[in-house]
C-alpha cells in the first residue's frame, strides 16, 4: 500500500462545518503495509524483496518507483481491476487531523498464480516475513508457510485476524497485545498470560510467539521459556508502523544468525526509536547500533 501525507497549515475553522481548515503546504509518498517491512529491512541493509499486489494506476507507478529508490527487489503484480490501496493522512501543527483510505479487494484472476511465484522466489531468501493486513493478498498462507518451512527457511508472521490457525507450522507469530487478546481472550495476571501465549505456541506448532504489548514492552515465548524486554524509555510521537519495524529487525538479525535474544533485544530498540518519528519510517544502523 502506498502511505500518503499532506502537511499543511491550520489557521482558522471552516464557515461550512466546525472542522479545521488545513492549507496544504507539502506532500510526501511513503511505502506502507508489507513494503514498509520490505522498507524497514533494506534500511538495514538486507537483500530484501516484495511479492504483492497493487493496481494498474498512478499509485501502483508510485509504490514501484519507491521500492526502487530503495534498493527492493519488486515482484508486484498489477490488477487493472482494482486501485492500489492508499491511506492518505491530513497532518497539521504536526498533529494528524484525519485518515482516509482507499482500497479494494484483489481478484481471483491475480492471486492464481501468486503461490507458484513465492515458490520460485524462495530459493533466493533465507527469511520471510507475512505481514498480514487483510487485504486479501494473503489468502494462501497456509500453503505459503508449509513450502518455505519445508524449503527451511525462517517464516515470521504479522497476523491479523480471528484466526491464527492459518499460521500454524511457521517460525515466529508476532501479535500485538489487542490481536493476542482477541484470539486467547483476557488475562489478569502474568502467569495467566504466560499460559495463554505458551498454549497458542504448542497449539500453532511454533518455535517462538512474540507478543509486543505497546508501553509494556514486548515477551518472547518460547518452548518451556520466556524473555520479557521493557519498552525503551522515549518521547512517543507516532506509533504507526513500528510493528513493521520490530518483525523487519528481527528478521535481519535472525538472518545474521543471532539468537532469539539478541533479535529480540535489538528489534525492541529499533521500535523504540521509530515511534519518536513521524508516520511510516525506518531506522538505520546507526540510529540503532549508537553507543
Amino acid at each position: 500500500m502506498l502511505d500518503r501525507y499532506w502537511f499543511g497549515d491550520v489557521s482558522r475553522i471552516s464557515p461550512e462545518a466546525p472542522v479545521p481548515v488545513v492549507r496544504i503546504a507539502r506532500r510526501e509518498a511513503r511505502l506502507g503495509g508489507a513494503a514498509n517491512v520490505a522498507r524497514n529491512a533494506a534500511a538495514l541493509g538486507a537483500q530484501a524483496g516484495l511479492l504483492g499486489i497493487v493496481g494498474d494506476d498512478e499509485a501502483g507507478d508510485e509504490v514501484q518507483l519507491l521500492l526502487e529508490d530503495g534498493g527492493i527487489r519488486s515482484y508486484l503484480k498489477r490488477d487493472a481491476a482494482i486501485s492500489t490501496i492508499i491511506k492518505l493522512r491530513v497532518i497539521g501543527r504536526q498533529q494528524q487531523m484525519v485518515r482516509i483510505d482507499f482500497e479494494e479487494a484483489p481478484t481471483d484472476t491475480v492471486l492464481r498464480d501468486k503461490l507458484e511465484q513465492f515458490k520460485t522466489l524462495l530459493p533466493d531468501y533465507d527469511v520471510i516475513v507475512l505481514s498480514d493486513y487483510a487485504k486479501g493478498s494473503l489468502v494462501a498462507v497456509a500453503d505459503m508457510i508449509a513450502a518455505a518451512r519445508a524449503a527451511g527457511k525462517v517464516v515470521m508472521v504479522d497476523p491479523k485476524g480471528d484466526d491464527f490457525t492459518r499460521y500454524a507450522g511457521a517460525t515466529v507469530l508476532t501479535p500485538n497485545k489487542s490481536e493476542f487478546k482477541l484470539i486467547a481472550g483476557s488475562w489478569s495476571t502474568e502467569e495467566q498470560l504466560t499460559a495463554k501465549a505458551q498454549a497458542m505456541r504448542a497449539e500453532l506448532k511454533l518455535d517462538a510467539l512474540l507478543l509486543t504489548r505497546s508501553e509494556e514492552g514486548m515477551t518472547l515465548y518460547t518452548d518451556g521459556a520466556q524473555f520479557h524486554m521493557p519498552a525503551q524509555a522515549r518521547e512517543v510521537f507516532d506509533v504507526s508502523g513500528a510493528g513493521d519495524t520490530v518483525i523487519a529487525t528481527m528478521a535481519c538479525m535472525l538472518g545474521t544468525g543471532a539468537g532469539w535474544q539478541q533479535a529480540v533485544e535489538t528489534a525492541n530498540r529499533a521500535g523504540g526509536i521509530v515511534v519518536g518519528k513521524l508516520g511510516t519510517a525506518t531506522v538505520t544502523r546507526e540510529e540503532l547500533f549508537a553507543s
